[in-house]
């Protein structure tokens, strides 16, 4: 995940001439300000620690990714079989920000980076099979004082 200020002036003028239109009224999150809030990451890319069980088909579990982690110590079992791991492989920030969530809590944009971050493999079950295994990481997001979760998509 790059900044503006890394790409071409060129791509960085594109992404900035595109539209978007602006949310009406305030956001609905009340509660501390960003810069007050312990921030964890939530990622559904099928990363784990090296070593690690492998993600299968359908899998239903999560891997628990520590803070301190080095990017080079995880890797990714999604089973999609479209799935391009390219992008993780050049730079584990597309799946996995936490490089920049670091540079927000540095920048006191954010309260703090949690401890804990957590990874699933985000293909193959629905919603109501999911949801015990989300109670569960809430509950743990909770218990690690963790007020703001970015939920990465992948």
């Amino acid at each position: 995940m790059v900044r503006l200020a890394d790409i071409s002036e060129v791509e960085r003028a594109h992404l900035l001439a595109k539209e978007c239109a602006p949310f009406p009224g305030q956001p609905w999150v009340e509660g501390l300000p960003l810069s007050d809030r312990r921030v964890a990451l939530v990622t559904s890319a099928g990363l784990h620690r090296v070593g690690e069980q492998a993600f299968s088909l359908v899998d239903l579990s999560y891997r628990v990714i520590p803070s301190d982690l080095e990017a080079s110590d995880l890797t990714m079992t999604h089973s999609s079989v479209h799935f391009d791991r390219v992008g993780f492989r050049e730079d584990v920030n597309l799946v996995f920000p936490i490089d920049r969530l670091r540079e927000l809590e540095n920048e006191g944009v954010i309260g703090s980076v949690a401890d804990r971050h957590y990874s699933l493999m985000g293909a193959g079950w629905l919603p109501q099979q999911i949801e015990p295994t989300m109670r569960e990481l809430a509950r743990l997001l909770k218990e690690d004082d963790v007020d703001a979760v970015c939920l990465v998509p992948v």
